[in-house]
């Protein structure tokens, strides 16, 4: 597994700005099987917990635990996602502590829709790697819709 040298704790923004480079090329690469997970896992704490909402498609339960469950939520994620771009981020927050608002794209496998939409991430960071996220959805009914799960009203 790579790890950067440079890694410094407290810098929370740092992390996860390779966080998120490592999971758009992961998701982008086919996911599960067909990617390599080492550059996701190096920047998640072995100890990582990721609370989703649970109703998507890729939610599952709606908490995934260590790197193993981060792994098997990438490949639930991968499995409905072709794609994800980040548009636009604005992050806040010092030390181990970031809130970062995200604008992405997101084109779904099952009917090749794209849709932009809005994500904020509160995330806890501990020795360089991930420890804590907590997503929010701006619109999970549009993003079910994109994935085929809901039909427009």
């Amino acid at each position: 597994m790579a790890v950067d040298a440079d890694r410094q704790p407290g810098d929370a923004w740092a992390v996860m700005e390779k966080f998120y480079a490592a999971e758009a090329a992961y998701v982008a690469a086919g996911g599960y099987g067909k990617a390599s997970y080492d550059q996701v896992a190096a920047y998640l704490d072995p100890e990582v917990v990721l609370h989703q909402a649970p109703g998507l498609p890729f939610t599952g339960t709606g908490t995934w635990r260590g790197r193993d469950g981060m792994e098997r939520f990438l490949a639930a994620f991968s499995e409905v996602w072709e794609s994800m771009e980040f548009l636009e981020q604005q992050h806040w927050g010092d030390g181990d502590t970031v809130v970062v608002r995200n604008r992405v794209r997101f084109r779904a496998r099952a009917t090749g829709r794209e849709i932009e939409t809005l994500i904020v991430q509160l995330i806890t960071v501990r020795n360089g790697r991930m420890l804590e996220c907590r997503p929010f959805y701006w619109d999970p009914a549009a993003i079910a819709q994109a994935c085929g799960s809901v039909r427009p009203h």
